[in-house]
């Protein structure tokens, strides 16, 4: 069994599995806005298709 991430959790240079696609984090953001929850906005590159896309994640969402 792979290794469970937590959003929260994510570093430069991760990999993971996310919707049945290879993910490594090209960039990772945790925002502490003064209103409202936290979370992290994260710039991740498909290693498969080289696609780079960006994606938010509330920081205690499984990976």
């Amino acid at each position: 069994m792979a290794d469970v991430y937590m959003a929260g959790d994510l570093r430069n240079n991760t990999t993971f599995e996310l919707e049945g696609n290879v993910f490594k984090v090209v960039e990772f953001q945790h925002v502490k806005p003064g209103k409202g929850a936290a979370f992290v906005r994260v710039k991740m590159k498909n290693v498969i298709t080289g696609a780079v896309i960006e994606r938010t994640f509330n920081p205690s969402e499984k990976l």
